[in-house]
């Protein structure tokens, strides 16, 4: 079942064969549109900016999307080809932030918000300008662009000679056209591209209106139940073995007098929600005496917290700490998190960097179940 729903996340984020209805491609022949938008940079970009190249390519590429990070090293390849035959590239992320659920980032470490650019392009070495569009999203209006990633190539008139995919495959060793680069091949000999347009495979451009849609998924999660368990030293045993449930298993340990662990809380509950439809259980201990079991329960239900939570069930709180980790000196938060077969792959005393421990994560899910378009590789 679990498998299933990961399949059927899957297919959710790449439900972009269709076009909606009011937004359509730009026509070939068109002129390019104007543009102002602000890079990773943090410098404006326009049309201007790319005025001296013989063939301008524009394609509209995102953070969280699956099927674009695929494409992130071919795009590269075909920046590092082109680039000294004086074509000019630039990449657009088309998404408002605020309408991507978390469920739908359950196969990448980065939201698609300004800031979370940034670090993709500075951490997978981006060779071309990658700019914002999502506050807005008129660029992506203006284009007609309908999914990550969507090429756009405009001749040295700036007229749009080729609109569609980057290749016919997500998986590369399937690929037997290679559409975009035959479409700059042709426009820097002179020659119509011989295919001029394509459809689009990849997820859907996420667009302001959606932000409801978010907002209402966010009411109905909210409402789940939440409840909490005394765990004694032998359940903490088991829960750190992690055996047979073929998951990674992340097991926050707080307390409510914590500030650190009351500050990031809201954190872990929406990293919850990111991944719970993969291979992936959240477990919340609360080291409390377990007289407080009110006070923890009235905190849980109020940060929405429906993940698996625990309390320490007896008082001897020294035999719990060493139960679950002995490794553990005591201080507050303390993170873990274990692989299926029950190895410490994250360990973090203190406040969790999560950045670092969704990519940790990621390779662990990957592992169990890796994105389908990449065949288990």
């Amino acid at each position: 079942m679990r498998h299933f729903c990961s399949l059927l996340l899957a297919f959710t984020l790449t439900a972009s064969l269709a076009l909606a209805a009011d937004r359509t491609p730009l026509a070939i022949g068109s002129d390019l549109p104007d543009f102002k938008l602000r890079g990773v940079d943090d410098r404006d970009y326009t049309p201007r900016d790319f005025a001296d190249a013989k063939v301008l390519v524009v394609i509209f590429t995102s953070n969280h999307c699956p099927t674009a990070q695929l494409y992130e090293h071919r795009i590269k390849q075909i920046v590092d080809d082109y680039r000294p035959r004086n074509v000019a590239f630039v990449a657009i992320n088309p998404n408002h932030a605020d309408a991507v659920r978390l469920d739908e980032m359950a196969w990448t470490d980065l939201d698609d918000t300004h800031e979370a650019m940034k670090i993709r392009a500075r951490d997978h070495a981006f060779n071309f300008p990658y700019l914002d569009d999502g506050e807005t999203q008129a660029v992506a209006e203006k284009f007609g662009a309908v999914a990550t990633p969507h090429v756009f190539i405009f001749d040295q008139a700036r007229k749009l000679r080729f609109q569609g995919r980057v290749d016919d495959s997500e998986r590369e060793g399937l690929v037997k056209q290679r559409t975009t680069r035959d479409a700059i091949d042709a426009l820097l000999a002179d020659r119509e591209p011989s295919v001029k347009t394509t459809k689009v495979f990849g997820c859907s451009i996420k667009w302001k209106e959606k932000a409801e849609d978010n907002r209402r998924w966010r009411e109905k999660v909210a409402k789940e139940p939440v409840e909490l368990t005394r765990a004694d030293a032998a359940a903490l045993r088991e829960l750190r073995a992690n055996k047979g449930t073929g998951k990674v298993r992340m097991i926050n340990v707080w307390a409510t007098w914590c500030g650190p662990c009351v500050s990031e809380f809201p954190e872990l509950v929406e990293h919850n929600l990111r991944f719970r439809s993969r291979e992936f259980e959240l477990v919340t201990l609360a080291a409390e005496f377990p007289d407080i079991e009110p006070k923890v329960l009235k905190f849980l239900q109020k940060q929405q917290a429906s993940t698996r939570n625990l309390i320490f069930g007896t008082t001897d709180k020294y035999a719990l700490m060493e139960a679950l980790d002995p490794e553990w000196n005591g201080a507050l938060p303390h993170t873990l998190l274990i692989d299926p077969e029950g190895k410490v792959i994250y360990r973090e005393t203190g406040a969790i960097d999560f950045l670092a421990l969704r990519r940790t994560l990621l390779k662990a899910l990957d592992a169990i179940s890796p994105w389908p378009a990449t065949g288990g590789q």
